[in-house]
């Protein structure tokens, strides 16, 4: 995500530490730039589509 420009910001969300590791851990994880057009090609920006969980999951936010 980062390699995507300065305006990029991720913002992880988690309940365990060991999981807040892991997403730092990120931060050394550096794709090359045939890895990054591959991502682009097979997930272009603005083609996803649709809700973010089916129905039934939807209905049972912010409860």
């Amino acid at each position: 995500m980062l390699a995507q420009g300065d305006d990029i910001v991720p913002i992880p969300g988690t309940k365990r530490c060991k999981y807040l590791e892991e997403n730092v851990g990120a931060l050394d994880v550096s794709l090359s730039a045939g890895e990054l057009e591959r991502i682009s090609r097979i997930a272009p920006p603005g083609k996803a589509a649709g809700t973010r969980y089916a129905a039934p999951q939807m209905s049972a936010l912010n409860r």
